[in-house]
């Protein structure tokens, strides 16, 4: 298995090399040169395995052997060994048809532990192996950040520096960051937006010379390829627990920078008989208006009740496009170039194909707030706001009741009280027991200006030897 730039112009690369590589040198992002396709008579016999067993399943043909398959068992295994359900992913129903599925039930109470506790492991492991020390460099909106520091505070080979926008990430997100006080682990509060967090860490991946020689930046951003391939098995997992692939399945799933739904269309281009993917967005609606009216433009930020989706540049949308225009490199690159400007415009070709893809909807905070109360009053079930934002987009652009519709709970509702208050909660959701001491942890950040002379700065000064 050999990956592939979306700009076209860089070298391909394995699966190990890709995975340490982050960005490619062209700026595009990597993707398989081809999808493995399973056929529906394979799909049916996964029924009843583990989420481990299916993980290894899914993944299996994009590692190509690179990893021996022990190996990569034991990689799945110990990533998923802190999470805390059994099931790894439980549904929970809302309504007629209608699921949640619980993506937060790993150690940081997000869907990113899906990905990046694999991650971590699997850049442990492959480190060790070509005895080499690099710098994971990141920017979070808020859940990314607790989710690769839990994954890489115990490797040896790795310093990580996470970058968050300062005071627009929950305190509860915050601390599960800042408190992780291994000597590996260094958080950098930006006086920014999340989009200012990503370009830094963009620039920076260009451009590395800062870094003392022999060291080299790795992402465990959505950019990096393991992560989008670890997200691909939730979707296999809960199609094959409401009937798939005999019955098809639609996903809604509230996101900002692409990379959660863009797992659920190559599963579906990997055989999985998926019916609709919708896109729930906030106010920060780019994805939306890009579906919709075709307007891809870069408007200015709101600071929103659902802070995980304040991005206004989804990276993984390039992937996507790629896609949309049969793989040109140079029209990506064209794409792209314009979008720096200001905004970017589909052609009515890949326009309609990407309508035929996805839904879209956008949610602002009032009605978002109304939908954690009309949830819980009538199931006494409490969604996080970014959930709610899913539950409403899947509501409001459901073609068929008759079909299972799986909302992606991407976080815990502890994680964000201040929605839920405003919600009509008269108390805070209780965090879960291995996290109820956090507010009493010790905390350890830095808060920097929005330069990278000084960013780069901090990195030098706090690498270990």
């Amino acid at each position: 298995m050999k990956y592939i730039s979306t700009r076209g112009q860089a070298p391909s690369l394995s699966f190990e090399e890709v995975v340490l590589t982050g960005l490619a040198s062209d700026g595009g992002l990597y993707v398989p040169e081809k999808l493995p396709e399973f056929s529906r008579e394979e799909i049916a016999s996964w029924a009843g395995l583990s989420y481990q067993e299916l993980a290894f399943k899914v993944m299996a043909p994009f590692v190509d052997g690179e990893i021996p398959d022990d190996d990569l068992r034991g990689l799945i295994d110990k990533a998923y060994q802190s999470f805390r359900h059994q099931g790894i992913a439980p549904l929970v129903q809302t309504g007629h048809n209608e699921w949640i599925l619980e993506l937060f039930q790993g150690p940081t109470l997000a869907f990113k532990d899906f990905a990046l506790q694999f991650l971590g492991h699997l850049l442990d492991y492959i480190l060790k192996k070509r005895d080499q020390k690099v710098v994971v460099m990141g920017a979070t909106s808020g859940d990314t950040g607790s989710a690769a520091i839990e994954g890489c505070r115990r490797c040896e080979n790795i310093d990580i520096f996470i970058l968050h926008p300062h005071n627009r990430v929950s305190n509860v997100q915050r601390r599960q960051m800042t408190t992780v006080l291994e000597d590996n682990v260094h958080n950098i509060a930006l006086d920014g937006n999340f989009d200012d967090c990503q370009n830094m860490v963009k620039a920076s991946f260009a451009d590395q010379s800062f870094l003392p020689e022999g060291r080299q930046l790795v992402a465990v951003n959505s950019i990096n390829w393991a992560r989008i391939m670890a997200q691909i098995v939730y979707y296999f997992y809960a199609s094959l627990a409401l009937g798939g692939p005999h019955r098809p399945v639609s996903f809604s799933v509230p996101t900002g920078n692409f990379g959660d739904i863009f797992a659920g269309y190559l599963a579906k281009r990997m055989g999985l008989p998926i019916d609709q993917l919708v896109i729930a967005t906030n106010s920060n609606d780019i994805l939306h208006r890009a579906i919709s009216n075709n307007d891809h433009s870069k408007q200015e930020l709101q600071h929103t009740l659902s802070p995980s989706m304040d991005i206004m540049v989804s990276s993984n949308f390039e992937r996507m496009l790629f896609d949309l225009y049969d793989r040109d490199g140079a029209a990506i690159a064209k794409l792209m170039e314009d979008f720096k400007s200001g905004a970017m415009h589909l052609d009515d070709k890949a326009l309609a194909q990407a309508r035929s893809l996805f839904a879209s909807h956008k949610v602002d905070d009032d009605r978002m707030l109304e939908v954690i109360r009309e949830v819980f009053e009538n199931t006494e079930y409490l969604l996080d706001p970014h959930t709610a934002i899913g539950v409403d987009a899947a509501r409001a652009t459901r073609k068929n009741q008759d079909v299972p519709m799986v909302c992606l709970a991407t976080a815990h509702p502890a994680k964000f009280p201040e929605a839920v208050q405003k919600a009509g909660q008269e108390e805070d959701p209780k965090l879960p027991h291995h996290m109820a001491d956090l507010f009493d942890r010790e905390e350890r950040y830095e808060v920097l200006p929005n330069d990278a002379t000084t960013v780069h700065e901090f990195m030098r000064s706090h690498l270990a030897c």
